[in-house]
């Protein structure tokens, strides 16, 4: 099997794998020396970063063979697929390459479990070792920890990464016993722990060794078992605050050739995968709680997004008066973002905002209307019920996913 064979085997299986987006991590490149593949200030496609540059990497698994036998996985040990590996060499090779002709900014290498987890974690560093010092590469590396691995191995592959990911991929753990009964939660949770302790140190200590400069990010598969939106937020929530994730990552199950029989037959929507995006921003950037964006058990509306559904539900908060209200208040307004609402709060201190003051902002005038008022504007339909809202304001939003599905 040539090289592009391969390839076009293993990067097809890396595409189940979504933690894999760069999170600006700092230049790699030191005053007086030179090197390849520091592109940081540039963007071209394909993965997006927190603070907005659009980056290219190549993702690829190093093997899809497999010793795990994980029910909801293409490259499961039972599995009818084609398979391939990549000698260290060849990824290396490949990464440069890609790189030299401008189509990838860095690599994300992730791997099926051979011979054992330590040999995987080993092949897998290899690779990152020597991009960085035999080849000077400064590009960005994220490379997929393996939990079960020996910790010392773990500790070198963040020295050589940018962005380190143990993907904890079911929101349960009776989930991950029953599907995936070879991985345990405490491992994975224990690998974690173990990637956080390393990045407080490197970042306490000035003159400690990097240490995954972009931190750690985890996956978890949406639809694969009957687990709720709220659950798997929850989990979420604890995962940001016991490990201090960058992301958590949502990744809709999808049917696989020849998979078990207690997996679903058909994907969930998308839209389920993006409403839980939304919802985890609202986390991360608004200071949202799960208990207010899902009070109870069960999944986030498709219909409207979760602002949006807060907003509704809280109608007591509204209108809000832009020219008195608080940053955080103006800021869950649908349509305004956290950037916006400090903008609002900045121009109040010179003048009165007006209603026009909101269009020249870009704020999203459809679904803000409804929620705010200023000096020249009050809402028509201030009074009207949040179902005949609802209604109204989904006609808007559903156009844009009806057809979405994986």
């Amino acid at each position: 099997m040539d090289i592009h064979q391969k390839l076009e085997i293993l990067a097809a299986a890396a595409k189940y794998d979504v933690s894999c987006s760069s999170s600006g991590a700092p230049k790699r490149g030191s005053a007086g020396k030179a090197g390849i593949g520091n592109v940081a200030p540039m963007g071209v496609c394909h993965s997006y970063t927190p603070d907005g540059r659009c980056i290219s990497l190549l993702k690829v698994l190093l093997t899809n063979f497999c010793t795990y036998d994980c029910s909801y996985c293409v490259n499961r040990r039972s599995s009818d697929v084609p398979r391939a590996r990549f000698k260290a060499d060849e990824l290396v090779s490949l990464t440069l390459d890609f790189y030299r002709r401008n189509y990838i900014e860095g690599l994300f290498l992730s791997s099926g479990i051979i011979r054992s987890a330590d040999y995987t974690m080993e092949q897998l560093t290899l690779v990152a070792r020597k991009l960085r010092e035999e080849h000077a590469f400064r590009g960005y590396i994220h490379l997929k920890t393996i939990p079960d691995a020996d910790p010392s191995l773990i500790t070198l592959a963040g020295q050589y990464a940018d962005r380190l990911s143990a993907n904890i991929e079911l929101p349960t753990e009776e989930g991950i016993v029953r599907l995936a009964p070879e991985k345990k939660v405490q491992t994975i949770r224990r690998a974690m722990g173990q990637i956080r302790a390393r990045i407080d140190e490197a970042s306490a200590e000035r003159k400690a060794p990097r240490f995954s400069p972009a931190g750690q990010s985890t996956q978890m598969i949406v639809g694969a078992d009957a687990t709720d939106d709220h659950t798997i937020l929850k989990t979420a929530e604890n995962l940001y605050g016991a490990y201090r994730l960058r992301r958590v990552y949502y990744s809709a199950f999808s049917p696989i050739p020849f998979s078990a029989g207690q997996l679903p037959n058909q994907a969930p929507p998308l839209l389920r995968e993006h409403r839980l995006y939304q919802a985890d921003f609202l986390v991360r950037g608004y200071g949202f709680s799960i208990k207010e964006l899902l009070p109870e058990p069960g999944n986030l509306s498709l219909d409207i997004d979760p602002k949006l559904a807060w907003a509704l539900s809280n109608r007591a908060f509204f209108p809000v008066d832009l020219n008195a209200a608080d940053t955080w208040l103006i800021a869950r307004v649908p349509g305004i973002g956290v950037l916006n609402a400090q903008r609002i709060v900045t121009l109040r201190r010179q003048r009165k905002i007006r209603f026009n003051d909101l269009v020249r902002l870009r704020c999203q005038m459809t679904k803000l209307r409804n929620f705010i008022q200023t000096v020249d504007y009050l809402p028509q339909h201030a009074e009207q019920s949040s179902e005949a809202l609802k209604a109204k304001l989904a006609e808007r939003q559903l156009p844009l996913f009806t057809n979405m599905s994986v």
